[in-house]
Protein backbone atom coordinates (compact mmCIF):
# COMPACT_ATOMS: atom_id res chain seq x y z
CA UNK A 1 0.00 0.00 0.00
CA UNK A 2 1.30 3.12 -0.76
CA UNK A 3 2.15 6.25 1.86
CA UNK A 4 2.17 9.49 1.29
CA UNK A 5 2.08 12.68 2.88
CA UNK A 6 -1.44 14.74 3.55
CA UNK A 7 -1.00 16.52 0.19
CA UNK A 8 -0.11 13.75 -2.44
CA UNK A 9 0.70 14.57 -6.43
CA UNK A 10 -0.45 12.94 -9.62
CA UNK A 11 3.05 11.44 -9.83
CA UNK A 12 2.95 9.52 -6.37
CA UNK A 13 -0.56 7.87 -7.26
CA UNK A 14 0.71 6.85 -10.73
CA UNK A 15 3.89 5.17 -9.51
CA UNK A 16 2.08 2.64 -7.75
CA UNK A 17 2.03 -0.45 -10.40
CA UNK A 18 -1.30 -1.70 -8.88
CA UNK A 19 -3.43 1.36 -10.07
CA UNK A 20 -1.11 2.42 -12.60
CA UNK A 21 -2.41 -0.31 -14.65
CA UNK A 22 -6.03 -0.37 -13.52
CA UNK A 23 -6.50 3.40 -14.33
CA UNK A 24 -4.70 3.28 -17.82
CA UNK A 25 -6.75 0.30 -19.30
CA UNK A 26 -9.72 1.46 -17.31
CA UNK A 27 -9.43 4.57 -19.23
CA UNK A 28 -8.97 2.32 -22.57
CA UNK A 29 -12.54 0.35 -21.76
CA UNK A 30 -14.29 3.70 -21.05
CA UNK A 31 -13.85 4.93 -23.93
CA UNK A 32 -14.31 2.12 -25.71
CA UNK A 33 -18.19 1.69 -24.24
CA UNK A 34 -18.28 5.56 -25.49
CA UNK A 35 -17.90 4.57 -28.92
CA UNK A 36 -19.79 1.57 -28.76
CA UNK A 37 -22.80 3.41 -27.58
CA UNK A 38 -22.46 6.27 -30.37
CA UNK A 39 -22.06 3.47 -33.20
CA UNK A 40 -24.84 1.32 -31.60
CA UNK A 41 -26.82 4.22 -31.24
CA UNK A 42 -26.65 5.71 -35.05
CA UNK A 43 -27.49 2.00 -36.02
CA UNK A 44 -30.60 1.31 -33.97
CA UNK A 45 -32.14 5.19 -35.32
CA UNK A 46 -30.62 4.10 -38.81
CA UNK A 47 -32.53 0.83 -38.45
CA UNK A 48 -35.96 1.96 -36.89
CA UNK A 49 -36.13 5.57 -37.54
CA UNK A 50 -36.94 5.88 -33.90
CA UNK A 51 -35.43 8.82 -32.10
CA UNK A 52 -36.63 7.08 -28.59
CA UNK A 53 -35.13 3.85 -29.44
CA UNK A 54 -31.85 6.15 -30.21
CA UNK A 55 -32.31 7.72 -26.94
CA UNK A 56 -32.67 4.20 -25.40
CA UNK A 57 -29.51 3.25 -26.23
CA UNK A 58 -27.18 5.84 -24.32
CA UNK A 59 -29.12 4.42 -21.40
CA UNK A 60 -30.04 0.84 -21.88
CA UNK A 61 -26.97 -0.42 -19.97
CA UNK A 62 -27.55 1.80 -16.92
CA UNK A 63 -30.76 0.47 -15.45
CA UNK A 64 -29.77 -3.29 -15.54
CA UNK A 65 -26.32 -2.43 -13.14
CA UNK A 66 -28.69 -2.59 -9.83
CA UNK A 67 -29.53 -6.13 -11.10
CA UNK A 68 -26.16 -6.87 -10.54
CA UNK A 69 -25.23 -5.12 -7.81
CA UNK A 70 -27.95 -6.88 -5.57
CA UNK A 71 -27.36 -10.46 -7.11
CA UNK A 72 -23.63 -10.79 -7.78
CA UNK A 73 -22.50 -7.31 -6.07
CA UNK A 74 -20.28 -9.72 -3.68
CA UNK A 75 -18.15 -10.97 -5.74
CA UNK A 76 -15.03 -8.07 -5.97
CA UNK A 77 -14.96 -9.35 -1.91
CA UNK A 78 -15.00 -13.41 -2.83
CA UNK A 79 -12.61 -13.75 -6.38
CA UNK A 80 -9.21 -12.80 -7.50
CA UNK A 81 -9.20 -9.46 -8.94
CA UNK A 82 -7.12 -9.90 -12.38
CA UNK A 83 -9.04 -12.71 -13.83
CA UNK A 84 -12.51 -10.91 -12.58
CA UNK A 85 -11.09 -7.63 -14.82
CA UNK A 86 -9.98 -9.57 -17.39
CA UNK A 87 -13.35 -11.21 -17.38
CA UNK A 88 -15.38 -7.77 -18.11
CA UNK A 89 -13.25 -6.84 -20.68
CA UNK A 90 -13.15 -9.69 -22.51
CA UNK A 91 -16.71 -9.88 -22.35
CA UNK A 92 -17.55 -6.35 -23.74
CA UNK A 93 -15.43 -7.02 -26.76
CA UNK A 94 -17.34 -9.97 -27.40
CA UNK A 95 -20.68 -8.09 -26.94
CA UNK A 96 -19.41 -5.27 -29.44
CA UNK A 97 -17.69 -8.12 -32.26
CA UNK A 98 -21.63 -9.92 -32.13
CA UNK A 99 -22.79 -6.22 -32.52
CA UNK A 100 -20.78 -5.75 -35.68
CA UNK A 101 -21.38 -9.14 -36.93
CA UNK A 102 -24.01 -11.60 -36.01
CA UNK A 103 -26.55 -9.24 -37.09
CA UNK A 104 -29.22 -9.26 -34.72
CA UNK A 105 -32.74 -7.19 -34.70
CA UNK A 106 -32.80 -4.10 -32.20
CA UNK A 107 -34.66 -5.49 -29.39
CA UNK A 108 -31.93 -8.79 -29.54
CA UNK A 109 -28.82 -5.85 -29.63
CA UNK A 110 -30.11 -3.87 -26.84
CA UNK A 111 -30.77 -6.76 -24.45
CA UNK A 112 -27.32 -7.53 -25.14
CA UNK A 113 -26.23 -4.58 -23.94
CA UNK A 114 -28.21 -4.80 -20.86
CA UNK A 115 -27.28 -8.24 -20.32
CA UNK A 116 -23.35 -7.09 -20.08
CA UNK A 117 -24.60 -4.02 -18.51
CA UNK A 118 -25.82 -5.85 -15.14
CA UNK A 119 -21.94 -7.13 -14.59
CA UNK A 120 -20.69 -3.63 -14.83
CA UNK A 121 -21.37 -3.16 -10.66
CA UNK A 122 -18.91 -6.11 -10.22
CA UNK A 123 -16.14 -4.93 -12.86
CA UNK A 124 -16.63 -1.01 -11.25
CA UNK A 125 -16.29 -2.47 -7.79
CA UNK A 126 -13.05 -4.86 -7.99
CA UNK A 127 -11.37 -1.45 -9.86
CA UNK A 128 -12.95 0.46 -6.88
CA UNK A 129 -11.63 -2.09 -4.12
CA UNK A 130 -8.24 -2.07 -6.10
CA UNK A 131 -7.57 1.47 -5.85
CA UNK A 132 -9.18 1.85 -2.12
CA UNK A 133 -6.46 -1.06 -1.31
CA UNK A 134 -3.20 0.13 -2.77
CA UNK A 135 -3.30 3.68 -2.06
CA UNK A 136 -4.41 5.68 1.28
CA UNK A 137 -4.54 8.87 2.30
CA UNK A 138 -5.03 12.03 -0.09
CA UNK A 139 -3.18 9.72 -2.84
CA UNK A 140 -6.73 7.51 -2.44
CA UNK A 141 -8.69 10.87 -3.13
CA UNK A 142 -6.48 11.79 -5.73
CA UNK A 143 -6.13 8.12 -7.69
CA UNK A 144 -10.47 8.77 -7.83
CA UNK A 145 -9.73 12.37 -9.06
CA UNK A 146 -7.51 10.93 -11.91
CA UNK A 147 -10.80 8.08 -12.55
CA UNK A 148 -13.29 10.29 -12.76
CA UNK A 149 -10.23 12.48 -15.42
CA UNK A 150 -10.38 9.92 -17.32
CA UNK A 151 -13.75 9.40 -17.47
CA UNK A 152 -14.25 12.65 -18.87
CA UNK A 153 -10.99 12.54 -20.96
CA UNK A 154 -12.42 9.01 -22.35
CA UNK A 155 -15.70 10.22 -22.91
CA UNK A 156 -14.39 13.21 -25.14
CA UNK A 157 -12.45 11.15 -26.90
CA UNK A 158 -15.10 8.46 -27.54
CA UNK A 159 -17.48 10.34 -28.71
CA UNK A 160 -14.95 11.97 -31.13
CA UNK A 161 -13.48 8.53 -32.24
CA UNK A 162 -16.93 7.28 -32.62
CA UNK A 163 -17.95 9.86 -34.88
CA UNK A 164 -14.90 9.87 -37.15
CA UNK A 165 -15.07 5.89 -36.84
CA UNK A 166 -18.87 6.25 -37.92
CA UNK A 167 -18.34 8.90 -40.98
CA UNK A 168 -14.89 6.80 -42.40
CA UNK A 169 -16.15 2.81 -42.26
CA UNK A 170 -19.88 3.48 -40.67
CA UNK A 171 -21.51 2.39 -37.67
CA UNK A 172 -21.62 -1.30 -37.68
CA UNK A 173 -17.86 -1.59 -38.42
CA UNK A 174 -17.03 1.53 -35.86
CA UNK A 175 -18.43 -1.54 -33.06
CA UNK A 176 -15.09 -4.19 -34.00
CA UNK A 177 -13.06 -0.72 -33.11
CA UNK A 178 -15.01 -1.04 -29.44
CA UNK A 179 -14.43 -4.38 -29.74
CA UNK A 180 -10.53 -4.21 -30.10
CA UNK A 181 -9.99 -1.63 -27.64
CA UNK A 182 -11.83 -3.80 -25.00
CA UNK A 183 -9.57 -6.74 -26.25
CA UNK A 184 -6.49 -4.29 -25.46
CA UNK A 185 -7.78 -3.17 -22.08
CA UNK A 186 -7.99 -7.13 -21.67
CA UNK A 187 -4.74 -8.22 -22.66
CA UNK A 188 -2.68 -5.36 -21.09
CA UNK A 189 -4.42 -6.20 -17.60
CA UNK A 190 -3.65 -9.92 -18.15
CA UNK A 191 0.00 -9.10 -18.58
CA UNK A 192 0.42 -5.86 -16.09
CA UNK A 193 -1.59 -6.88 -13.15
CA UNK A 194 -0.55 -8.96 -10.48
CA UNK A 195 -2.59 -12.01 -9.91
CA UNK A 196 -3.36 -10.37 -6.04
CA UNK A 197 -4.84 -13.08 -3.82
CA UNK A 198 -8.57 -13.45 -3.91
CA UNK A 199 -10.18 -11.44 -0.80
CA UNK A 200 -11.45 -14.83 0.46
CA UNK A 201 -14.64 -15.12 2.41
CA UNK A 202 -15.67 -13.79 5.60
CA UNK A 203 -18.57 -16.36 5.94
CA UNK A 204 -20.82 -19.09 4.95
CA UNK A 205 -23.00 -17.05 3.24
CA UNK A 206 -23.61 -17.74 -0.76
CA UNK A 207 -23.31 -15.02 -3.24
CA UNK A 208 -26.54 -13.96 -2.92
CA UNK A 209 -26.88 -13.95 0.06
CA UNK A 210 -23.83 -12.21 1.05
CA UNK A 211 -24.97 -9.58 -2.39
CA UNK A 212 -28.13 -8.69 -0.50
CA UNK A 213 -27.17 -8.97 2.77
CA UNK A 214 -23.69 -6.09 2.54
CA UNK A 215 -26.48 -4.10 0.42
CA UNK A 216 -29.33 -3.65 2.87
CA UNK A 217 -26.58 -2.87 5.89
CA UNK A 218 -24.97 -0.26 3.20
CA UNK A 219 -28.22 1.52 2.57
CA UNK A 220 -29.47 0.70 6.24
CA UNK A 221 -26.29 2.59 7.90
CA UNK A 222 -27.21 6.37 8.28
CA UNK A 223 -23.73 7.24 7.32
CA UNK A 224 -22.98 5.74 4.64
CA UNK A 225 -26.63 6.04 3.34
CA UNK A 226 -26.34 9.98 3.21
CA UNK A 227 -22.97 9.48 1.12
CA UNK A 228 -24.02 7.59 -1.52
CA UNK A 229 -26.74 9.29 -1.68
CA UNK A 230 -24.70 12.59 -2.02
CA UNK A 231 -22.89 10.66 -4.36
CA UNK A 232 -25.96 9.43 -6.52
CA UNK A 233 -28.35 12.60 -6.74
CA UNK A 234 -26.19 14.85 -8.06
CA UNK A 235 -25.51 13.49 -11.29
CA UNK A 236 -28.91 11.72 -11.51
CA UNK A 237 -30.62 15.77 -12.01
CA UNK A 238 -27.57 16.72 -13.79
CA UNK A 239 -27.91 13.80 -16.26
CA UNK A 240 -31.36 14.23 -16.65
CA UNK A 241 -30.99 17.87 -18.10
CA UNK A 242 -28.56 16.67 -20.38
CA UNK A 243 -30.94 14.67 -21.71
CA UNK A 244 -32.93 16.78 -23.23
CA UNK A 245 -29.99 18.65 -24.72
CA UNK A 246 -30.94 17.52 -28.54
CA UNK A 247 -34.55 18.29 -28.57
CA UNK A 248 -33.77 21.80 -26.56
CA UNK A 249 -31.36 22.41 -29.17
CA UNK A 250 -33.56 21.53 -32.18
CA UNK A 251 -36.47 23.59 -30.60
CA UNK A 252 -34.45 26.30 -30.36
CA UNK A 253 -33.44 26.42 -33.94
CA UNK A 254 -29.64 25.63 -33.31
CA UNK A 255 -27.61 24.33 -35.59
CA UNK A 256 -27.67 20.75 -35.84
CA UNK A 257 -23.57 20.74 -34.74
CA UNK A 258 -24.70 22.12 -32.28
CA UNK A 259 -26.46 19.57 -29.90
CA UNK A 260 -23.10 17.61 -29.60
CA UNK A 261 -20.68 20.57 -28.91
CA UNK A 262 -23.33 20.95 -26.34
CA UNK A 263 -22.86 17.36 -24.52
CA UNK A 264 -19.15 17.61 -24.93
CA UNK A 265 -19.08 21.28 -22.60
CA UNK A 266 -20.09 19.01 -19.65
CA UNK A 267 -17.07 16.61 -20.15
CA UNK A 268 -14.57 19.43 -20.67
CA UNK A 269 -15.84 21.05 -17.42
CA UNK A 270 -15.60 17.93 -15.34
CA UNK A 271 -11.96 18.07 -16.59
CA UNK A 272 -10.96 21.21 -15.54
CA UNK A 273 -12.79 21.10 -12.40
CA UNK A 274 -11.44 17.61 -11.08
CA UNK A 275 -7.75 19.11 -12.07
CA UNK A 276 -8.49 22.52 -10.01
CA UNK A 277 -9.89 20.67 -7.15
CA UNK A 278 -7.42 17.80 -6.88
CA UNK A 279 -4.51 19.88 -7.38
CA UNK A 280 -4.80 23.23 -5.96
CA UNK A 281 -7.28 22.76 -2.72
CA UNK A 282 -5.79 20.42 0.41
CA UNK A 283 -8.26 17.06 1.74
CA UNK A 284 -10.18 19.60 4.51
CA UNK A 285 -10.63 22.17 2.16
CA UNK A 286 -12.12 19.71 -0.42
CA UNK A 287 -14.46 18.09 1.95
CA UNK A 288 -15.65 21.76 2.67
CA UNK A 289 -16.35 23.09 -0.14
CA UNK A 290 -18.84 19.76 -1.21
CA UNK A 291 -21.99 21.49 -0.61
CA UNK A 292 -20.52 24.74 -2.68
CA UNK A 293 -19.51 22.70 -5.90
CA UNK A 294 -22.90 20.72 -5.63
CA UNK A 295 -24.64 24.37 -6.16
CA UNK A 296 -22.06 25.03 -8.89
CA UNK A 297 -23.17 21.94 -10.65
CA UNK A 298 -26.91 22.84 -10.42
CA UNK A 299 -26.87 26.90 -10.89
CA UNK A 300 -25.85 26.92 -14.48
CA UNK A 301 -28.80 25.22 -15.82
CA UNK A 302 -31.01 27.90 -14.45
CA UNK A 303 -30.03 29.57 -17.49
CA UNK A 304 -31.56 27.51 -19.68
CA UNK A 305 -34.85 28.71 -19.08
CA UNK A 306 -33.81 31.82 -20.42
CA UNK A 307 -32.71 32.90 -24.06
CA UNK A 308 -29.51 32.28 -24.30
CA UNK A 309 -27.33 31.97 -27.59
CA UNK A 310 -25.17 28.38 -28.19
CA UNK A 311 -22.10 29.91 -26.89
CA UNK A 312 -23.41 31.01 -23.33
CA UNK A 313 -25.05 27.96 -22.78
CA UNK A 314 -22.07 25.98 -23.54
CA UNK A 315 -20.00 28.59 -21.24
CA UNK A 316 -22.95 27.69 -18.67
CA UNK A 317 -22.48 23.84 -19.57
CA UNK A 318 -18.61 23.91 -18.86
CA UNK A 319 -19.32 25.30 -15.23
CA UNK A 320 -22.15 23.01 -14.29
CA UNK A 321 -18.95 20.34 -15.79
CA UNK A 322 -16.39 22.12 -13.62
CA UNK A 323 -18.72 21.06 -10.30
CA UNK A 324 -18.56 17.90 -10.72
CA UNK A 325 -15.10 18.52 -9.00
CA UNK A 326 -17.17 17.91 -5.49
CA UNK A 327 -16.88 14.37 -5.80
CA UNK A 328 -13.19 14.53 -4.89
CA UNK A 329 -14.53 15.77 -1.37
CA UNK A 330 -16.62 13.04 -0.88
CA UNK A 331 -14.04 9.96 -1.93
CA UNK A 332 -12.58 9.59 1.46
CA UNK A 333 -15.41 9.79 3.81
CA UNK A 334 -16.88 7.33 1.75
CA UNK A 335 -13.94 5.07 2.38
CA UNK A 336 -13.55 5.57 5.80
CA UNK A 337 -17.22 4.29 6.52
CA UNK A 338 -16.93 1.39 5.03
CA UNK A 339 -15.28 -1.84 6.53
CA UNK A 340 -12.06 -3.07 4.51
CA UNK A 341 -13.50 -6.75 3.90
CA UNK A 342 -16.81 -5.20 2.41
CA UNK A 343 -14.66 -2.65 0.43
CA UNK A 344 -15.42 -4.13 -3.18
CA UNK A 345 -18.94 -4.44 -3.33
CA UNK A 346 -19.85 -0.92 -1.28
CA UNK A 347 -18.00 0.23 -4.46
CA UNK A 348 -20.20 -1.47 -6.71
CA UNK A 349 -23.07 -0.58 -4.76
CA UNK A 350 -21.87 3.45 -5.41
CA UNK A 351 -21.93 2.23 -9.04
CA UNK A 352 -24.69 0.39 -9.16
CA UNK A 353 -26.15 3.65 -7.39
CA UNK A 354 -24.84 6.21 -9.56
CA UNK A 355 -25.51 4.42 -12.76
CA UNK A 356 -28.82 3.75 -12.27
CA UNK A 357 -30.04 6.80 -11.28
CA UNK A 358 -28.52 8.08 -14.71
CA UNK A 359 -31.23 6.01 -16.12
CA UNK A 360 -33.62 7.10 -14.63
CA UNK A 361 -33.11 11.02 -14.67
CA UNK A 362 -33.94 11.17 -18.71
CA UNK A 363 -37.17 9.01 -18.50
CA UNK A 364 -38.34 11.42 -15.61
CA UNK A 365 -36.76 14.89 -16.55
CA UNK A 366 -38.35 13.51 -20.91
CA UNK A 367 -41.67 13.60 -18.57
CA UNK A 368 -41.35 16.97 -17.33
CA UNK A 369 -40.35 18.17 -20.39
CA UNK A 370 -44.14 16.68 -21.75
CA UNK A 371 -45.57 19.03 -19.47
CA UNK A 372 -43.76 22.14 -19.40
CA UNK A 373 -40.89 23.68 -21.96
CA UNK A 374 -37.61 22.07 -22.59
CA UNK A 375 -35.29 24.80 -21.09
CA UNK A 376 -37.65 24.59 -17.45
CA UNK A 377 -37.08 21.50 -17.25
CA UNK A 378 -33.76 21.23 -17.98
CA UNK A 379 -34.04 24.54 -15.33
CA UNK A 380 -35.60 21.79 -13.11
CA UNK A 381 -33.02 20.00 -12.94
CA UNK A 382 -30.89 22.67 -11.51
CA UNK A 383 -33.39 23.61 -9.21
CA UNK A 384 -33.24 19.92 -7.53
CA UNK A 385 -29.70 19.85 -7.87
CA UNK A 386 -28.99 23.48 -5.68
CA UNK A 387 -32.02 21.90 -3.16
CA UNK A 388 -29.52 18.88 -2.59
CA UNK A 389 -26.53 21.52 -1.73
CA UNK A 390 -28.71 23.29 0.52
CA UNK A 391 -29.65 19.71 2.02
CA UNK A 392 -25.84 18.73 2.18
CA UNK A 393 -25.01 22.44 4.19
CA UNK A 394 -28.04 21.59 6.91
CA UNK A 395 -26.85 18.23 7.31
CA UNK A 396 -23.18 18.32 7.36
CA UNK A 397 -23.25 14.95 6.21
CA UNK A 398 -19.61 14.97 4.43
CA UNK A 399 -17.31 16.39 7.41
CA UNK A 400 -18.74 14.01 9.95
CA UNK A 401 -15.85 11.89 9.24
CA UNK A 402 -14.20 11.14 13.07
CA UNK A 403 -14.88 7.41 14.32
CA UNK A 404 -17.27 7.12 11.11
CA UNK A 405 -15.38 4.11 9.81
CA UNK A 406 -14.50 2.95 13.13
CA UNK A 407 -18.13 2.65 13.87
CA UNK A 408 -18.68 1.02 10.74
CA UNK A 409 -16.28 -1.23 10.64
CA UNK A 410 -17.59 -2.31 14.28
CA UNK A 411 -20.88 -3.19 12.81
CA UNK A 412 -19.60 -5.18 9.89
CA UNK A 413 -17.45 -7.27 12.60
Amino acid sequence: MAEVADRATFRQVLAVPVFRVVFWFRAVAIGADTLRTVALSVLVFAQTGSVFLGALTFGISFLPQVVGGVVIGALPDLVRPRPLIVTGYLLEAAGAAVLALAGLPVWASLLLVAAIGCLGPVFNGTAGKLTADSLTGDAYVLGRGLFQLAVSAAQLVGLAAGGVAVAAVGAQRALLFAAAAHLVAALGTRLLLPDLPAPGRADDRSLLGRSWRVTRERLGNRRARRLLLIMWLPPAFVTGADSLLVPFAALRGFPEASAGLLLACVPLGMLLGNLVVARLLGPATRERLVPVLVAVLGVPLLGFALGLGVVALGALLVVTGFGFGYGLGVQRPFRDAVAEQVRGQAFGLLSTGLMTLQGVGPAVFGLVAELVPVGSAMAAGGVATVLTAIWIAATGSVRERKNAGSRSAANQR
